[in-house]
C-alpha cells in the first residue's frame, strides 16, 4: 500500500513541478498564473489538456510544441521530474506514509511543499534574472509566519527565537521600504536576508548557517579556480566582479536542500 501512496505523492509532486515552471516563467513578467490558460512560448498557441500533462506530454510530444514543432526547453521536463522525487523522498524521509497519516503528519507535510514551493521559485526566478522576486518573498514571509502560529499553537513550541525571527523580518520589511524608497527598485541583498530568515524558520537557524557556509566556500573556491585559470592562461589579470554576477539566491536555494535531505536522512538512520 505504501507503494500506491508514493505513487500518488510523485504524481502530486510532478503537478506541483509544472506549476513551478509556469510560475517561474510568467512571475518576473508579470503575468496572471491562476487564470491564464498555457501557452507555447514560441507560437503563443493556447495548450490543452494532452499538451499539459506533468512529464508524459512531453515524452509523448517528443520535446516538441504539437503546434510549430518548435523544440520544448529540457528544463521543464527535468523540474517536473525532480519535483516529483523531491515529493517522494521528502515523504519516505520524514515517515509519512499510511501508517503515520495523522493531521500533525498531514500538515508537516504541507509546510514542508510550501517552504519547497518558495525555495524553487525565488531560486528558479534569481537563476534567469538573478532576482529575487518580491512576490514571492511575501509569499515565504506569510508562510512562515503560519508555519510559526502552528508550531506554538500546537506544536507547543518555546516561542523565544521564533519571535526573534518574527522581530527580524519587521527590521527588513522596515529597512526594504526605506531601501525602496531611495533607490526605487528593490535590494538584491534584502532578498537575500529575508530568505536567510524563512530558511532559518524552517529548517532551524542550525541548517541555515550550513547552508550558508557552504556557499560561502563554495564562491571562495570559485574565484580562487578563475584566478588559477586567468595566471595559467597568461592573461591580464583583472578583478573579478563576482558581486554583479552571482545568483546567491538561487546558490542557497540548491544547497539549502542538499542540507535539508542530508539533514532528515542522518535522522531517520543514524540516530
Amino acid at each position: 500500500m505504501d507503494i500506491i501512496f508514493y505513487i500518488f505523492i510523485f504524481v502530486i509532486g510532478i503537478l506541483f513541478g509544472s506549476f513551478y515552471t509556469l510560475c517561474v516563467y510568467r512571475i518576473p513578467k508579470t503575468e496572471d498564473i491562476t487564470h491564464t490558460r498555457s501557452y507555447c512560448p514560441n507560437c503563443g498557441h493556447k495548450l490543452g489538456f494532452f499538451d499539459l500533462i506533468p512529464v508524459f506530454s512531453y515524452i509523448f510530444l517528443g520535446g516538441k510544441c504539437r503546434y510549430c514543432k518548435e523544440k520544448i526547453r529540457p528544463r521543464y521536463f527535468i523540474l517536473e521530474c525532480l519535483s516529483g522525487l523531491f515529493f517522494v523522498v521528502i515523504a519516505y524521509l520524514m515517515n509519512f506514509n499510511l501508517q503515520n497519516l495523522t493531521i500533525n503528519s498531514i500538515i508537516n507535510f504541507s509546510f514542508t511543499v510550501l517552504y519547497f514551493t518558495f525555495i524553487i521559485l525565488m531560486s528558479g526566478i534569481d537563476k534567469e534574472y538573478r532576482k529575487i522576486e518580491k512576490s514571492v518573498t511575501i509569499y515565504g514571509i506569510i508562510i512562515s509566519i503560519m508555519y510559526m502560529v502552528y508550531l506554538y499553537i500546537v506544536e507547543k513550541v518555546n516561542i523565544h527565537r521564533y519571535a526573534i525571527y518574527l522581530v527580524c523580518y519587521i527590521l527588513m520589511l522596515a529597512v526594504d521600504s526605506i531601501t525602496l524608497k531611495k533607490s526605487a527598485k528593490d535590494c538584491y541583498l534584502n532578498g537575500i536576508i529575508f530568505t536567510l530568515i524563512a530558511m532559518s524558520v524552517f529548517t532551524q537557524g542550525k541548517t541555515a548557517l550550513l547552508t550558508l557556509i557552504i556557499v560561502g566556500l563554495s564562491i571562495l573556491i570559485y574565484i580562487g579556480i578563475k584566478k588559477i585559470n586567468i595566471k595559467t592562461k597568461k592573461q591580464r589579470v583583472e578583478k573579478i566582479k563576482i558581486g554583479n554576477k552571482l545568483t546567491l539566491g538561487y546558490c542557497l536555494g540548491i544547497a539549502n536542500i542538499c542540507v535539508l535531505i542530508s539533514t532528515l536522512i542522518i535522522k531517520k538512520f543514524l540516530i
